[in-house]
Order: C-alpha cells, then structure tokens, then sequence
C-alpha cells in the first residue's frame, strides 16, 4: 500500500503546532468547564469523500497526548449512508476538545481535495488520456502541504510546491525582461542544470522561441480544446522535423473536471487544473464524545 506520509518531513508538526496555537491564543474556557476526565470521541464521515490527512489529522492529538485508532484507510473512498465511524479518539476531554476543530478542518479540506483529484483521475483512466494532471500554485497560504498531500493522495500530480521547485516564466516576467530568450537565458543562469524551465505561452509562436531558447516545457495558456489540439500537433511535428523533441507541451487555464476531458490529447504531456484544489467543497465529518 503507498504510503504518502512517508514523504512528510518534520516541517509539519510545527505547521499543527501554529495551526493549534491560532485557534487558542489565550484561554480555553471550554476546556476549563469539561475538565480531565478520560473520554472517547468517535470520529463520523457524514458525506462522500477519499480519507486523506490522516497523519495530519494524528499529529494534532499526538500534540495533545491523545490517541486515534482508525477504522479506515487513507485513500478509502467512502459514501456513508448518515453516518459512519471512521476512528476513535482517545484522551482527557479538554484535549479532545481543544483538537477537535483544527483537526475537523484538516481532515475536511484534504479529503474533499482528494475526492476531487480521485474523480479526475478516475476521469482520466476512462478515457486512456496517457499524459499527467496536476494540481496548481493557487492554494492557501499557511495550508499549502495539507491540500497538495490530498492531491497525492487522490491520484494527481501535485505540480510545483513552491517557487525553487521549477522555474516558471510567466506573461509578467517576460514583458519585465524584455523577450521569451533572455527570460529563459536569464532564469538558465542561476538555476543552473538541475531544474526545468517552464514558459507560459500565448501562441505557437511564441512556444517557437522558448523552445528555442531552450525552455524544458512550454505551456499553451488559455487555448481552447480545438486551438490547444491542433496547436499542440503542430508544435510537436515542426521539433520533431527539426530533431529535436526534448520538451514537454502543457496546457492550463480555465480547465474544469467538467471540461478536461476535451483537451486530452496524444501531443499533451501534461494537463494543470486549479480547480482541483479552488473552489472545492469540504467533507462533512464531526467527532462527538461517547456518554
């Protein structure tokens, strides 16, 4: 079975701490009222989701000297009918308590990401696209490592996860260096040889010069899924006459699940949706305290 908490480092247990000391910057009056007594709170996936932010989910009571057992496994696609029990949370009340929220938050957001990136994928499988969809740069800041683990998690590609893993030249940094080629020369300078260099392009024109110029990957911007196919197949038939077909052609903006379908394509290396982790719903879970 994979095991994507295996790729968490250790930046994450000060990530729930912060998370923890946001949500209590002072006193914590209901946990005052409950008290020390040693409970158990049973955690409900009310809705359809893929579970995904378990280590997450385990580090805010690990932090609180809590213990979850799971009754599930990260990645499990589930569709309650009500309610189901999922795990079970083990420790004083005013620490379950003090948990409870933050840990609901993660566990939500990430498992409705992944629910998202499973349909996607599942989308994908069916109709034998071959080339990689990722995720994006669009998430929320303080939460980027949550939302790009449900990415992993529901079968996607994560993209870049911040701005030294590749180099990516946009419309601003051209039009701020002047020209596609001195970008490209210019990024190529520092980064040296072992990142990739991606440029946004408007046009096969312009995917000409940064080819050219030697970008690793060109990204056909806002094309429709008619312009992007033949655009595409054009790109990659005048390189390959030429000899050279060491790049990758991707396509962005404005790609939804309800569309993506269109743009696969032999010539599409790779596909990036923001709306894979924008503008999607949470997962309804709750977790109560046995009586």
């Amino acid at each position: 079975m994979v095991q994507y908490a295996h790729l968490l480092g250790t930046n994450y247990k000060q990530l729930i701490a912060d998370y923890l000391a946001e949500d209590v910057s002072g006193f914590d009056y209901g946990g005052y009222v409950v008290g020390e007594d040693e409970k158990v709170a049973i955690l409900y996936c009310k809705a359809e989701g893929v579970v995904a932010g378990i280590p997450f989910f385990d580090e805010v009571f690990k932090q609180l000297d809590c213990r979850v057992e799971w009754a599930c496994k990260e990645g499990d696609w589930l569709k309650p009918n009500g309610k189901q029990e999922i795990a079970r949370v083990y420790g004083r009340a005013r620490h379950i308590l003090l948990g409870e929220r933050t840990a609901l938050n993660i566990i939500s957001r990430c498992s409705g990401i992944a629910l998202r990136a499973r349909k996607v994928s599942d989308l994908q499988k069916a109709k034998g696209f071959k080339g990689v969809i990722a995720a994006t740069r669009k998430t929320t800041p303080g939460f980027r490592l949550v939302e790009k683990y449900g990415v992993l998690v529901g079968g996607l590609d994560t993209h870049r996860m911040d701005l030294s893993s590749m180099v990516m030249l946009k419309d601003n940094h051209i039009w701020s260096s002047g020209s596609i080629t001195k970008a490209v020369q210019n990024a190529r300078s520092v980064c040296g040889f072992a990142l990739k260099i991606e440029v946004e392009c408007q046009s096969e024109e312009e995917a000409d010069e940064a080819i050219a110029a030697g970008a690793d990957i060109v990204m056909l911007d806002n094309f429709t899924d008619e312009e992007l196919k033949a655009a595409a197949k054009s790109i990659k038939e005048r390189w390959a006459a030429k000899g050279k077909n060491h790049f990758l052609i991707e396509s962005s903006g404005g790609i939804t699940y309800e569309t993506c379908a269109g743009y696969f394509c032999e010539e599409i290396d790779v596909l990036s949706m923001s709306t894979i982790t924008q503008g999607v719903p949470h997962v309804d879970f709750s977790l109560k305290i046995s009586k």
